[in-house]
């Protein structure tokens, strides 16, 4: 039996309901329990997936320890400062850190770094200044060479050339 859709199941066992075949009967057709039968003849639709809870990362256990080392950054000299490098170097050396790869280090510091700026209140500030201006206030002009056939002969003028935004 080739493979079907959820709904198409669905489907086809309300079909084989209404035509009077035994519930015992689809669970061996379709190879399904009867609980999928009775959800079945209960809705047209299958209930929806359920969520899967979020799975831990193995990285969990050193989480502390890299916001640690990025606070402590904050203070340090820009050149003082660590890179993911040097924390992923540290976690291994110091706290023992086994099976993190240094892409997930790097995309956890990545997320990280700005929300502790944040929490510290160094959130970098945004600001905007608006520009305004006034018609024939202000002009730029660019001059450039063009070459001219002037009654035969060759002639290089200076010609200003206007510029649009």
């Amino acid at each position: 039996m080739p493979r079907m859709s959820k709904i198409e199941k669905f489907a086809a066992i309300r079909r084989d309901l209404a035509a009077g075949i035994s519930g015992r009967a689809i669970e061996e057709k379709y190879r399904v329990g009867r609980r999928t039968v009775s959800a079945a003849m209960a809705s047209a639709l299958p209930p929806p997936r359920k969520d899967m809870p979020p799975r831990g990362s193995k990285l969990d256990p050193f989480k502390p320890a890299i916001d640690e080392i990025l606070r402590a950054d904050l203070d340090a000299p820009r050149k003082q400062r660590h890179t993911v490098r040097r924390i992923f170097h540290r976690l291994l050396d110091e706290h023992g850190m086994d099976n993190v790869s240094y892409q997930v280090l790097r995309t956890y510091v990545a997320d990280r770094k700005p929300k502790i700026r944040a929490e510290v209140g160094r959130a970098p500030v945004k600001v905007f200044f608006p520009q305004t201006h006034h018609p024939g206030a202000e002009a730029e002009v660019d001059f450039g060479e063009v070459a001219i056939d002037l009654r035969g002969e060759q002639v290089t003028c200076i010609l200003p050339a206007a510029i649009e935004d």
